[in-house]
């Protein structure tokens, strides 16, 4: 159809044509006159009016130019997916932003408009109405999304959210907009792209019933029943056993987009510069780079998106003796700079799998549906709208990692991670050994990752009793644990992962990374459970002093066999009661700024010389700076002078005398030794003693030449404060030399 009348004059008669043929293409493709939106420039197909107010409206304010697809009036929505729209922008703001700056909103409640315009222009048109009949600060959508914000910011239940509602409706005036119930405001919002979807799940996890599954009321795979079953055993028809709720990723990476600030974070990887060579982002990673170089049509778009996924069950209860586990499933977007990537606000849920009871295993089966949306991603979803730089673009997305603790790694993965074989890497190699009196298995290899000539290597008490010689081994690339999945070699392999059905999958060199916070908790509670000996944390005990002394470690800490007790000999790690209780008192007296952990003096407990309630982060500052400083304060201090003079007491009822003998017989040593040879000092350290007869360890040497040692030398004496004296002299010298010329 010729749009060009959108340019012309007004007055003229090409305008007018174009304007009926308009209306009359928008009444024939939306078969209505009374609810069409408006296309001027004042109302921007956010209002909706019926023929004759329209045609009004065009001819007063003119139609909105860079409205060239008429998507809102019948024209295929996907006409505009390669389009480039000149949207017109006011100081970096899309023709949208008017409606924010008039409700005071924030670009990303607009929601998916780009998927359904028609729901979302029938919001912000309903939206548009005044909270109350003369406001001017707020309307209905800006009041109901600050009041819904307030709901999830501090944790609102839907019977107070319900309640607050109707309390603000009876404080307004009569004939305000206010909604009455939490089921009204989910209704208005749900526009927004505020939406999930819960699919039924076999309680045995061996389905979804979705797809061709999707009517069935038994599981093919175990028989048993989609429908919860009843205290009296009775099925409840409709009610299902087990639940995933699904929060798609697409919706919502296309509401990103049409946030001009975010967009515009979302290319920020793309601005910056490694300076240093060091791996500061993920930007820098080997993963990153893989894709841009094996499919450089992806990394030559800025936008498109690198994802890691997170998974961890939890327990939602506020019962600690509960067992039911709830798994999140996690996106991350690491376009974003890194204060924003790891933000509450950008971490988006997709999945969220109902208990009792872990996944395990079994976690490929609700992986499906996300891993449907990420191949989809992969190729790219056409007419997502970029509010940064008004234009659409067609959308990709790779997932590079998913981070988890180590048997989740081994869920997800499908590596063993259990038993003799249970180190991903090392895999038939393993070092391990079980411990006979632990009835545990110990991993004992670990020196060999360090570097060849590390000192640890070499030495043997403090470990195994053994020197460690051997080198690491290679990682497995992907395309080599698919092929030994793939043909039955599952020594140290439970399944084939779900992953590897993303065609990069494979060929990235690091798929799976740990979450070191997690890990760090779990070392973290055994120190302070140890150091401590709070039961049931203690790793300290009869059988692990067995387990040295099988080993030829450490054998003078055998168990010593009493009558009538087994007494452990004392450890350099355990602590009296009396040190113990120093430790705790210097948490209890720790004062950290707000927001570095929590406070510790709520996580110590002085009658029983225990920390309790111990978070991830609150683990992390122990480790690394609160518990060296707790511990400084019961290890052995050096020798004070006033310890000095305390041992020169022998005669308790003369203390002063003793000091007073002790300290001239002293200084009288002190003075002689200077004037004989071969005597050392009281007050001094020995020579030999401070001597340094062989490099640290870490240090290289090198040999320089005569010239640059002489260098060296000259700069220490125009350097060093007892030479300046002579400097200042030679100085005078040599002036006094040139007047005598």
């Amino acid at each position: 159809m010729d749009k060009s009348w959108m340019h012309s004059d007004r007055r003229s008669k090409a305008y007018e044509f174009g304007v009926e043929a308009f209306l009359n293409f928008a009444v024939e493709n939306l078969l209505t006159t009374t609810h069409i939106r408006c296309p001027c420039v004042k109302c921007v197909n956010l209002k909706l009016f019926g023929v004759g107010i329209i045609r009004d409206h065009v001819y007063f304010n003119g139609i909105d130019q860079s409205y060239k697809n008429w998507t809102f009036h019948g024209e295929p929505w996907e006409a505009t997916t390669n389009a480039s729209r000149n949207v017109e922008e006011d100081d970096g703001h899309s023709r949208y932003s008017f409606v924010s700056e008039e409700i005071d909103m924030d670009d990303n409640d607009f929601g998916d408009f780009g998927s359904d315009p028609y729901e979302f222009a029938n919001v912000i048109g309903d939206g548009d109405q005044p909270v109350y009949p003369g406001c001017r600060k707020y309307t209905k959508l800006s009041a109901l999304v600050k009041l819904y914000n307030l709901k999830a910011k501090h944790g609102m239940s839907d019977v107070c959210f319900t309640e607050l509602l109707i309390l603000q409706g009876d404080l307004l005036p009569e004939g305000n907009t206010i909604p009455t119930s939490m089921y009204e405001a989910k209704k208005t919002l749900c526009a927004l792209g505020l939406s999930y979807e819960k699919m039924h799940a076999c309680p045995n996890d061996c389905i979804l019933y979705r797809k061709e599954y999707e009517d069935s009321t038994n599981c093919p795979t175990c028989g048993i029943s989609r429908w919860k079953e009843g205290k009296d055993s009775i099925l409840k028809e409709g009610v299902p056993a087990k639940v995933v709720w699904y929060f798609p990723p697409i919706p919502r990476f296309k509401r990103m987009f049409q946030s001009h600030e975010t967009a515009k974070s979302l290319t920020w990887h793309a601005a910056r510069k490694s300076i240093d060579g060091q791996m500061s982002h993920p930007a820098d990673s080997p993963s990153w780079k893989l894709l841009d170089d094996k499919w450089p049509e992806f990394g030559n778009e800025p936008r498109n998106l690198r994802l890691a996924l997170s998974s961890y069950g939890f327990n939602p209860h506020s019962s600690l003796s509960s067992r039911y586990s709830c798994w999140p499933v996690i996106l991350v977007t690491y376009n974003l700079p890194p204060w924003l990537c790891m933000k509450r606000k950008f971490m988006m849920l997709t999945l969220l799998i109902s208990g009792p009871k872990q996944p395990g295993n079994d976690i490929d089966v609700y992986l499906e549906p996300l891993i449907d949306n990420l191949k989809s991603l992969w190729v790219g979803i056409r007419g997502v709208y970029d509010a940064h730089n008004g234009e659409y673009f067609t959308l990709r997305a790779a997932l590079m990692w998913t981070i988890n603790d180590f048997p989740a790694y081994g869920n997800l993965s499908g590596c063993v991670v259990k038993g003799y074989k249970a180190c991903p890497i090392c895999g038939d190699d393993t070092p391990s050994h079980m411990l006979k009196n632990g009835h545990k298995i110990c991993y004992i290899g670990h020196r060999k990752w360090l570097p060849i000539n590390h000192p640890y290597r070499r030495q043997r008490a403090a470990f195994n009793g053994k020197p460690e010689y051997g080198i690491p081994p290679e990682p497995l690339t992907g395309e080599e644990v698919l092929h030994m999945v793939e043909n039955g070699d599952r020594v140290c392999w439970k399944k084939k992962s779900i992953f590897f059905d993303l065609e990069y999958w494979k060929y990235l060199p690091m798929r799976h990374a740990l979450d070191v916070m997690h890990i760090e908790k779990n070392v973290c509670d055994s120190i302070i459970g140890t150091l401590l000996e709070i039961p049931g944390k203690n790793k300290d005990g009869i059988a692990a002093r067995l387990d040295l002394l099988n080993m030829g470690v450490k054998t003078y800490l055998q168990p010593k066999y009493g009558e009538s007790r087994t007494r452990l000999p004392h450890g350099p790690w355990n602590l009296s009661r009396a040190e113990k209780r120093e430790v705790c008192n210097s948490f209890y007296g720790m004062k950290v700024p707000e927001g570095y952990s929590s406070n510790i003096k709520n996580l110590v407990s002085l009658q029983d010389s225990r920390l309790l309630g111990l978070k991830s982060h609150d683990c992390h500052t122990l480790m690394q700076q609160l518990l060296p400083v707790a511990i400084r304060s019961v290890l052995e201090k050096p020798a004070r002078y006033m310890k000095v003079l305390k041992g020169y007491v022998q005669n308790r009822t003369r203390p002063e005398g003793c000091i007073a003998e002790r300290y001239i017989a002293e200084e009288a040593v002190e003075f002689c030794t200077q004037h004989l040879s071969d005597v050392s000092t009281v007050g001094v350290p020995s020579s030999q003693k401070m001597r340094v007869s062989k490099p640290l360890s870490g240090c290289t040497m090198s040999v320089v030449d005569q010239d640059l040692l002489n260098q060296a030398h000259l700069y220490v004496l125009e350097n060093t404060e007892e030479v300046l004296p002579y400097i200042e002299q030679h100085m005078i010298h040599r002036q006094k030399a040139k007047r005598r010329r």
